[in-house]
This record gives C-alpha cells, structure tokens and sequence, in this order.
C-alpha cells in the first residue's frame, strides 16, 4: 500500500492539482482550501477507484481531479470504517467519514462528465499527527478492531 499523488487546491469546488509534497497539520493540509477544525481535514481516493471511474467515463482522469488530497493504491478505501487509521510516513490520519453527499453543478468533474466517484469511494481523515508526504511513501492500514 502507497501514496501515487498528493494534491491541493486553493480554492473548494476545483480540481486539485498534483504537488511534490502536502504537509499535514492539526487542521488538515496545509495552503488547501478544505483545511479546518472540522472532520473532512483530509480526502483520500484509491487510484483503482481512479482508474474504474475513467474506464467507464471513457477518458483518462488525473489525480487530484475528484479534488482528492491523496490519492493511494493498494487499499480498497471504501470498505475502510471511520475510526481505522492510515500512517504515512511520519504521520498519522485517523478516518471519520465514507463518501459524501454530491456537490452537483459545483464540482468541477461533476459539471463535465455528470457523475463523480467521490461519493460512494472516497474517503475523509483528519490529522492525529502532523508532518510531510509525498508520492512513493508506504501506506500503513491500522483497523480499529486490530
């Protein structure tokens, strides 16, 4: 299990653009725009998820496009359970939410292909330990029940 891409935006309802590094802190990543004191600090999505949805969009999509801050391969996100924790690298996200609501006409893949993945695979962390990560850091899947 692995990071492939770490990505921010500025500002929420864009795609998010890949980045040589994020650095997590105590209200999520760092210059992103979905940063807070608040249970969505971070946005995880699994490249296999990535790679169904295009499939069947029938155009290739870039990482951070779903507006995902870290994109991971090796780990069925989805069938996570909010209290399970992700080390990565020096840092610790402790998952709080499975999918979301869809934000329709205001997400950027929504508005061109008319569906989103995010909903029902991605998933949300927030930070219970800070520090850097980047593309190419192991992944560490800790269940709560463990």
């Amino acid at each position: 299990m692995r990071v492939v891409s770490v990505n921010i935006s500025e500002k929420k309802g864009t795609i998010k653009i890949p980045v040589d590094f994020i650095e997590l802190t105590e209200t999520g990543v760092a210059n992103d725009a979905h940063a807070g004191k608040w249970h969505r600090q971070v946005s995880l999505l699994a490249k296999e998820s990535n790679e169904k949805f295009a499939l069947a969009a029938k155009r290739e999509v870039a990482y951070g496009e779903f507006a995902e801050n870290i994109t991971t391969e090796g780990l069925v996100l989805y069938k996570t359970t909010p209290g399970d924790r992700l080390i990565i690298g020096e840092t610790e996200l402790e998952i709080t939410q499975i999918g979301k609501k869809c934000h329709g006409d205001n997400c950027a893949i929504f508005r061109e292909v008319g569906s989103c993945v995010m909903p029902k695979e991605g998933i949300f962390a927030k930070v219970i330990k800070g520090g850097t990560i980047q593309a190419g850091d192991e992944m560490i899947y800790i269940p709560q029940s463990a």
